[in-house]
């Protein structure tokens, strides 16, 4: 049997701190799926077409790794996929609290499909989606926080 997992976000945009997750979960399972979801609470820069293609993109070199989209429940989504997992990367104690929620009322829906924790390598700890849209706003180099692709569009969109 496959080891599935399905590593969702908004990934508005992919940062490398992303990048670190997905690689490092690319190692443990036999496939990961990227899924963009549209975070409904959040305003984003790209789109979910964009931030699919920046993906694909900057996971091109992952053969184990694939991209979609997709909207409503992660549950649902990942239960479509027949996955076993859901990745997820943790920042800080208060990713963990948010996180531990989310997981939560995940089991609720669907107990059959477990939630992992990796830890964000200590180099980016620090690093958001949001911290980098306000930094590439004000054109402050990016490109230690973002694959290439990722710095290329957020200079076109801040042009």
């Amino acid at each position: 049997m496959t080891r599935l997992a399905i590593c969702p976000g908004s990934f508005d945009p992919v940062t490398n701190g992303h990048l670190d997750i997905i690689r490092r979960g690319a190692k443990v399972f036999d496939e990961v799926i990227v899924a963009v979801f549209n975070n409904q609470s959040k305003q984003p820069l790209f789109t979910v077409e964009e931030r699919v293609y920046l993906l694909e993109e900057a996971t091109a070199d992952m053969n184990n790794v694939s991209v979609d989209s997709c909207s409503g429940l992660l549950m649902d989504y990942a239960q479509s996929k027949n996955a076993q997992a859901v990745l997820r990367g943790l920042r800080a104690v208060t990713d963990f609290e948010y996180e531990l929620q989310i997981t939560s009322m995940n089991r609720k829906l669907n107990e059959e499909i477990e939630t992992f924790f990796m830890m964000t390598n200590n180099q980016y700890s620090f690093l958001s989606s949001s911290m980098v849209k306000e930094i590439a706003k004000y054109q402050a180099n990016v490109s230690d926080l973002v694959p290439q692709v990722v710095e290329d569009a957020l200079i076109n969109k801040f042009r």
